[in-house]
């Protein structure tokens, strides 16, 4: 039985994954734009990657579910790498938490069901979880443990929501985190394990938006200020996910690796 890599959002990252851990394996890619899913399946065929794909909205628990039930058909799913987000650039609060916060609970739920034994995931949350205000214990909690559908219910998210796209984006990719966490429990029972990525700016399609929007000056001095001086590559997040995908992270489980060229550590340094 072939073992299968679940590709969810096709950008940048996902196919920088899909390249990079694809080869003798079927590669299952999933993403809500059918033209961008139809091109990145194409070109991975034409390099001689066995390729299926499915359009999916992560944001629906029906469409979920049925992406987890077609990957565990084709084979065994080793391997899950979640990239599915919108940016502040791209949508409003409402949208980017219904896909970024809810859209990643349902992906951990329905795959956390269905991965192989001695299987892996990885969830892309971002470094921007790690600059925002810490959340309660009881706030987290509910993140982490709540039922997907009742995400979008908590009151203390209204303030959040209201502050706009770019603060819904923090409080979501915070929430991923401890999402991740409380996972790791469930994909533990199976012989599996989960674990997320939080790029920096990183240069994709959806950075290069990010970076072109009033926000941009802000992330350019970001870069500057950080250790390394550069904006990533997705070859620098798909690396990281090979490794925590791979066979030498079998001890590595519920944790998040922040992949962002030194910005947060820059960043909090200045306010010690």
């Amino acid at each position: 039985m072939t073992d299968v890599l679940a590709v969810i959002g096709v950008g940048g990252m996902g196919q920088s994954i899909a390249r990079r851990l694809g080869s003798g394996k079927t590669v299952l890619l999933a993403d809500y734009n059918e033209e961008t899913l139809n091109s990145v399946a194409s070109s991975l065929s034409a390099d001689g990657y066995r390729v299926e794909s499915r359009h999916v909205d992560v944001s629906s628990a029906e469409s979920v579910g049925g992406l987890a039930e077609y990957a565990a058909s084709l084979g065994n799913v080793a391997q899950v790498a979640h990239t599915a987000g919108l940016s502040p650039a791209q949508a409003s609060a409402d949208a980017i938490l219904a896909v970024d916060l809810v859209g990643v609970a349902l992906v951990l739920q329905a795959f956390g069901d269905v991965v192989a034994t001695g299987g892996a995931g990885v969830v892309i949350a971002s470094m921007a979880g790690h600059l925002v205000q810490p959340l309660t214990t009881e706030q987290t909690h509910a993140l982490a443990h709540n039922p997907a559908d009742e995400l979008l219910e908590l009151e203390f998210l209204s303030p959040y929501r209201d502050a706009g796209p770019g603060i819904a984006y923090a409080i979501a990719k915070q929430a991923n985190l401890v999402r991740v966490h409380a996972a790791s429990a469930q994909w533990g029972k199976r012989g599996a394990r989960i674990n997320s990525i939080s790029p920096g700016i990183i240069s994709t399609p959806m950075g290069q938006q990010e970076l072109n929007s009033p926000v941009g000056d802000g992330m350019r001095a970001m870069i500057a200020m950080s250790a390394t001086g550069r904006i990533g590559t997705p070859d620098d997040i798909a690396a990281a996910a090979a490794f925590l995908l791979g066979p030498d992270a079998t001890f590595i489980t519920g944790t998040d690796l922040l992949v962002d060229g030194g910005v947060v550590a820059a960043a909090k340094a200045q306010t010690r």
